[in-house]
């Protein structure tokens, strides 16, 4: 695989509320603000809201089964969380290369969750470790 700026990859998905239930109970987290509707309709989202954390996994997929690929390694992310996503509401994840350092190995994406109405939910920054045949076919 040969990478160059600019290089993208998405995946859209619909986050449901079972994916929701197995969420909290993996990160331990039953936030009624997820889980509860009647509580959700008390807070200003009005009805329940993904995990942000579960949205933002959407780029560990991307980075690690599509682009760069199988054996890549988080070094870093950075995101803001810029709108709810909403249990069951569709929402596409996208990463973008916007550094490549050769040298080491090293790239940063762009990573951007963004709903149905073209809202950015999430905005952030990933920094990764190349797997090694794709660091080799850089050099």
């Amino acid at each position: 695989m040969t990478l160059k700026l600019g290089d993208s990859a998405s995946v859209n998905k619909t986050i449901t509320a079972s994916d929701v239930e197995t969420f909290a109970d993996l990160a331990l987290d039953h936030n009624p603000v997820h889980l509860d509707a009647t509580y959700a309709k008390s807070t200003r989202f009005q009805r329940p809201i993904v995990h942000g954390m579960l949205s933002a996994s959407l780029f560990s997929g991307l980075l690690g089964q599509q682009l760069p690929g199988p054996g890549t390694i988080y070094l870093g992310q950075s995101l803001r969380f810029m709108h709810p996503v909403y249990v069951g509401e569709r929402v596409t994840a996208t990463i973008h290369l916007s550094d490549l350092n050769i040298d080491k190995g090293i790239a940063t994406f762009i990573t951007l969750v963004i709903n149905t109405e073209g809202i950015e939910c999430i905005q952030g920054e990933a920094v990764v470790k190349l797997p090694e045949p794709v660091a080799q076919s850089l050099r």
